[in-house]
């Protein structure tokens, strides 16, 4: 995999799909769709990050994975408009909310013909993905059930600890925050491992265990970003030293796991661009290879 730093970009929209799907730029592929965490923020303070919950896109040859359903994924949903019939595989973290908003909007599952394999651990109640996707659309909340899309919807109810097989591509699940039902994610395609690992769990641990199995001497590392500190933080204090406890787990763990490129997402939604730029750079003072995402950044996987 080439250095995140010179390979990530941010194409137009009109580029970043068709050009990559046909190979006439790279056929393989990560993209970000949505790099908020909780709630969507737009406006003039977040247009070079991007205001959009989580939604992360990897295209491996002919498979399409999705990560996260936050409102990034209806953004992904109307790309995905002019290249139909789709089949997509759509890994679930947890049944949070901002990781599910998006999936309403996702207007190709409307759609006949084209197909969804929906993955996910049950809830800390006990219920499925199914049903914590079929209960944000009922009324009152919502004017259209889940009932109506109409492409097929095949669901998969996930367990720590089990593989799913894609053709070349291996998934491998682990349980990151048990009492939240989220899952991280290893993803293997011709010698190129992938981890998504957000919404992990608190850990008093200097390492923590799952993550270090995960992210064992991968590619690239998507992480949650430091969620709640100040400007003064950020400037005047190590990057170790902030102030939160998964953070700093996440990042003593991707370096005893020996991972090549880390990428951090899932900001605080009230982190503006300016205080975005401020944190990418104290953190690459300090780990050259780490980036933080953009909606609409592409890294290339040759």
């Amino acid at each position: 995999m080439p250095d995140v730093a010179t390979a990530a970009t941010n194409l137009p929209t009109s580029h970043t799909q068709a050009d990559m799907v046909t190979g006439s730029t790279v056929d393989c592929f990560i993209q970000f769709w949505g790099v908020r965490g909780k709630i969507s923020s737009p406006g003039k303070d977040t247009i070079r990050y991007g205001g959009n919950t989580s939604c992360v896109e990897m295209r491996l040859g002919k498979k399409r994975l999705i990560f996260d359903g936050g409102t990034g994924l209806r953004v992904l949903g109307n790309q995905l408009l002019s290249q139909m019939p789709v089949e997509a595989h759509l890994f679930f973290t947890n049944c949070h909310w901002d990781n599910i908003q998006g999936f309403p909007f996702f207007t190709p599952a409307f759609i006949p013909g084209n197909c969804f394999h929906i993955y996910g651990a049950a809830a800390s109640n006990g219920s499925p993905m199914e049903q914590r996707l079929a209960c944000q659309m009922q009324a009152p909340t919502f004017p259209v059930p889940i009932q109506v899309m109409q492409s097929e919807l095949q669901f998969y109810s996930l367990t720590s600890g089990e593989k799913v097989s894609l053709d070349d591509v291996t998934v491998e699940i682990v349980s990151l925050n048990s009492l939240q039902g989220s899952m991280g994610y290893r993803v293997t395609w011709r010698g190129y491992s992938v981890i998504y690992a957000t919404s992990r769990s608190f850990n008093h641990q200097h390492l923590d265990d799952h993550l270090l199995h995960l992210a064992h001497k991968a590619d690239l590392l998507i992480l949650d970003a430091p969620y709640a500190i100040s400007a003064e933080e950020t400037l005047n204090s190590d990057v170790l030293d902030w102030p939160d406890d998964i953070w700093r787990t996440g990042i003593a763990t991707a370096e005893a796991a020996e991972v090549k490129q880390v990428v951090i997402s899932r900001y605080n939604p009230d982190y503006d661009d300016d205080f975005l730029d401020q944190m990418e750079e104290k953190i690459q003072s300090a780990y050259p290879n780490y980036l933080l995402a953009r909606e609409g950044m592409v890294i290339p996987i040759f």
